[in-house]
């Protein structure tokens, strides 16, 4: 496989088996009590997700975004398998999300992922806000951070696995260019591990604008919160963690409590799989006076913004971006 793909995938998810255990999403399911009726309402839930929330078993939810839009095919599609397969030996059910042909489906058949990915980027990208056109118009949707976590905690899951996540965009303060994913995790209770905020966004805002939101954010087995691309940000964690264990009875306390607000793990990617920092700043700053220039807004910034990063960086900013 090419430049030693199954590896470095492997690697990338790798911290599914270290840092979510059973104990994490494993609990009585009473959202799917009324399962049929929320099948019944277009949501489709693949067999063994459906047998593994019903029995209380650790089911995790995996964006598709990632997959369409995230990285080229096809290592889009060898990442996903991947992610899948190491979810599976660390005891939990994969669930990666999607809309299909305008029907939400939790958990995606192998043939669907290869779909998907093969789609690239002819996938509509669909955060809450686009959730209700795309089912609409019976399309294809990849759903970003917001809408993965607005469907999972529909069917009650309670753990979902991300590379990093979006936040309040460099120049913010001017533009209000602030990314769905922060609002959601503010009033969705699911558990979010990433391995943090992406390095092109504004990280110091982004911690602030979630403290607004009252999102629970935790550095795991480390001080400082992780910038995706690289292990460090600069950026303290609000709170430290270094088991599972931890982060299992802060989601609880979190339930327990109906906060109704999610929790934030970053787990930052091993130093000797990262891009050099200094490299992929100056690649950043380049792509975004790129995107002043081009005069690139909204929901094509972030998409620009990594690609001419990769190119920029001769592909070490992807190698990082499938290993975190």
């Amino acid at each position: 496989m090419e430049w030693g793909f199954s590896t470095r995938a492997q690697c990338r998810v790798a911290t599914i088996a270290r840092h979510i255990s059973p104990a994490l999403c494993s609990a009585p399911n009473p959202f799917m009590m009324g399962t049929q009726a929320i099948v019944d309402g277009g949501i489709q839930i693949r067999a063994d997700v459906r047998d593994a929330l019903e029995r209380g078993f650790p089911v995790v939810a995996l964006e598709s975004t990632i997959i369409s839009h995230g990285m080229p095919y096809p290592q889009n599609f060898e990442t996903a398998k991947e992610v899948e397969s190491i979810v599976r030996d660390s005891g939990a059910v994969p669930a990666t999300i999607a809309i299909l042909d305008g029907a939400p489906c939790i958990g995606l058949e192998e043939a669907e992922l290869k779909k998907l990915a093969q789609l690239g980027k002819k996938a509509i990208k669909t955060s809450r806000r686009d959730i209700a056109h795309v089912i609409a118009k019976q399309a294809t949707g990849a759903t970003t951070v917001s809408a993965t976590m607005f469907f999972a905690a529909k069917v009650g899951i309670s753990v979902f696995v991300t590379g990093g996540i979006g936040g309040v965009h460099r120049d913010g303060e001017i533009t209000m260019d602030v990314s769905s994913d922060l609002t959601e995790l503010g009033r969705t209770a699911v558990t979010v591990v990433c391995a943090g905020v992406k390095s092109i966004l504004d990280i110091p805002r982004t911690l602030e604008f979630l403290e607004t939101q009252g999102v629970t954010v935790i550095g795991y087995g480390t001080d400082e919160f992780p910038a995706f691309f690289t292990p460090r940000s600069g950026c303290k964690a609000p709170t430290r963690v270094n088991t599972a264990e931890e982060c299992a009875a802060i989601t609880v306390a979190n339930m327990n409590m109906g906060l109704q607000s999610g929790i934030l793990v970053g787990v930052p990617i091993p130093a000797h799989y990262a891009a050099a920092a200094e490299p992929v700043e100056i690649a950043i700053q380049t792509s975004l006076k790129e995107i002043k220039d081009k005069n690139i807004t909204g929901a094509a910034v972030t998409p620009f913004v990594l690609n001419r990063v990769n190119e920029l960086t001769g592909g070490a900013s992807l190698s990082a971006s499938i290993l975190s």
